[in-house]
């Protein structure tokens, strides 16, 4: 039940995500730009997941750290094929364009999204004290 809850509460992040970058290229791509609007999108998308996860981590039911850290590498698979799948099929980028968006050398931040994403579990439940010790199942 915790695994399609987590899963649940990734769909919600995408949406949210979704919008979010909706309102990205409507009002920020116009003040500043493709390019730098992507960079701060990163910021405030993690910040926006930060908020989706610590409303939902109760309800998610996972209490140890493995299983946040499960939880976090299975949204994080879960947000790079979607994240693939809609640079190719429904933008038509290429390999390189997708590839430009994690290599820092280039201005990419999108690793350091993937980074918050894997960690926003663990980090969400620690912070609201619902980390109990002792192995994962």
């Amino acid at each position: 039940m915790a695994w399609l809850r987590a899963l649940a509460v990734w769909l919600l992040i995408v949406a949210v995500e979704t919008l979010h970058g909706i309102a990205r290229t409507l009002w920020l791509v116009p003040q500043v730009g493709d390019h730098a609007a992507r960079q701060i999108g990163v910021l405030t998308g993690s910040l926006l997941i930060f908020l989706v996860t610590w409303l939902a981590i109760g309800w998610i039911g996972m209490r140890r750290t493995r299983a946040l850290l499960a939880a976090g590498a299975f949204w994080v698979v879960l947000m790079l094929a979607f994240e693939i799948v809609l640079g190719r099929v429904v933008f038509g980028f290429g390999w390189e364009r997708i590839a430009a968006e994690f290599d820092v050398s280039r201005g990419g931040l999108m690793g350091f999204g993937l980074a918050a994403l894997l960690l926003m579990p663990l980090l969400t439940a620690r912070m609201r004290g619902r980390v109990d010790p002792g192995p994962s199942p």
